[in-house]
């Protein structure tokens, strides 16, 4: 991540602290991987900022590096400048999270030689923020050293939070066929997400069998694609025909959403392509989402933001489910469940199948790809995205539990999931009228989600905690 960084300072106060702080907080960041955009020395005083015209200086350092500043840091050796902090992250012109951040005094520094007084400095600091109508992040504790474990975690939660506004601001989606008939839950307002920056761009199913089927057997994109499917997964029992229909579908999808510039998608399945192609598209979903190309069933188009939001915080792939089941008598789990197209992240274990639910309706030799498995033991973070559009307005949940290794014998991708207080949850899903469907991530990043969502981006979210 690229930061800009603000480096407060105060002329009552000792300014060699400025001068030492900018050097130690700089050390830190280069050393978790960041790179910092700030003042030099020869910019402005020791490189900090403690008045307009230095405000103006550091705001035209950021100005010129703006494409690559992904968050803004303001860091106080000392006391700082409350107002010339702020000018500097207005006069920028930046709309990317910013961090308060306030130095530690030593016990047995006090004396007016080396006294920081950042402690009350970061409330004026934050004060003029709020005024200047900038929102702004916090440290876990009012102060960190910047060499402490706190601050560490801190700036990788903050980095987490900055990789999910710049992700979804100016994201585009890709609408793979019509909302199924029978799925009216996943219905949502193009217009709303709009109104956030977010882009659908849909294209009918037809375009894309019509692509897949002009593709020949053996073009080299369609070999390659059903190399690529070898190399993923188990198809030990999926006839040929069914894997060259997939490798086709495969190739067609990547060069729609490539001329479409879409990042992530949303597909029909249920039962267009089992029907009228011959195919399930779990596992080419699966490997896109395995990809970090979020994929998402039944044209869930929030449902596939989720996922997104959940792989920027992370870094690691999402998938989506249902919830599905009670599991026995225990109020806090429940199974979580697909068909599945679930990626391998997610397992320890899988192979492809058929579709054992669809294959009562159109037959089995219909309905190969689907990725079987049973969802690994370990942390997990869920999200829900839904348009209001009721209130034109983003809303959702987001909270954390652990997927078990609780017995479990189905099909598809599932797996046991307990959740504290899962009842309470599931009465705030249905008293609100959220999907059935849930992105999921195993990680534990519902902190950066939420702060992202609710102070960056203006949603609504329920945080289950």
């Amino acid at each position: 991540m690229t930061f800009g960084l603000i480096v407060g300072n105060r002329g009552f106060f000792p300014d060699h602290l400025a001068r030492s702080g900018r050097e130690q907080i700089i050390a830190a960041l280069e050393a978790a991987g960041h790179r910092v955009v700030a003042p030099s020395p020869e910019d402005t005083k020791f490189g900090a900022v403690e008045t307009r015209a230095e405000a103006k200086k550091c705001a035209e350092i950021f100005r010129a590096q703006a494409d690559s500043i992904d968050g803004i840091i303001i860091t106080l050796p000392n006391f700082g400048d409350e107002k010339s902090a702020a000018e500097a992250v207005r006069l920028s012109g930046l709309r990317v999270p910013v961090l308060v951040h306030a130095f530690p005094d030593d016990a047995g520094r006090m004396t007016v030689a080396d006294r920081r007084d950042s402690f009350c400095g970061k409330m004026s600091v934050c004060n003029n923020l709020r005024q200047y109508g900038i929102a702004y992040s916090l440290t876990t504790l009012h102060t960190e050293s910047p060499d402490s474990e706190v601050f560490r975690r801190d700036i990788e939660w903050f980095a987490a939070v900055c990789r999910v506004v710049r992700g979804l601001r100016g994201l585009r989606v890709g609408a793979i066929g019509a909302r199924p008939a029978a799925f009216n839950t996943v219905r949502y307002s193009e217009k709303i997400l709009e109104r956030y920056g977010i882009t659908v761009e849909p294209v009918d199913l037809s375009e894309i069998f019509g692509r897949a089927w002009r593709l020949a057997d053996d073009e080299p994109a369609v070999r390659h694609k059903l190399e690529e499917i070898r190399a993923y997964v188990n198809t030990a029992g999926t006839p040929e025909e069914a894997l060259l229909r997939m490798a086709k579908l495969g190739v067609a999808i990547d060069e729609w959403m490539k001329a479409a510039e879409v990042t992530i998608s949303a597909i029909q399945c249920w039962t267009s392509l089992e029907q009228y192609y011959g195919v399930v598209p779990c596992t080419l979903m699966s490997m896109m989402s395995d990809r970090m190309m979020s994929s998402a069933c039944e044209v869930d188009i929030p449902g596939a933001i989720a996922m997104h939001a959940l792989r920027l915080a992370s870094g690691t792939p999402s998938a989506l489910l249902d919830w599905n089941n009670n599991y026995g008598d225990a109020p806090d789990k429940a199974v979580c469940f697909h068909c599945s197209n679930l990626p391998k992240h997610f397992f320890a274990d899988f192979r492809m199948d058929y579709q054992e639910i669809i294959a009562g309706t159109v037959g089995k030799e219909s309905t190969y790809g689907t990725v079987v498995g049973r969802v690994k033991a370990g942390p997990v973070t869920f999200l829900r995205l839904s348009t209001d559009d009721i209130a034109g307005r983003m809303r959702g949940y987001v909270g954390q539990g652990r997927f078990t290794d609780d017995p479990l014998e189905t099909f598809g991708g599932a797996g046991v999931v307990e959740v504290p207080r899962l009842q309470e949850l599931l009465r705030y899903v249905c008293e609100n009228g959220f999907e059935h469907h849930v992105a999921a991530n195993l990680s534990e990043c519902a902190a950066a989600i939420h702060e992202a969502a609710t102070k960056y981006l203006g949603w609504e979210i329920y945080w289950h905690r």
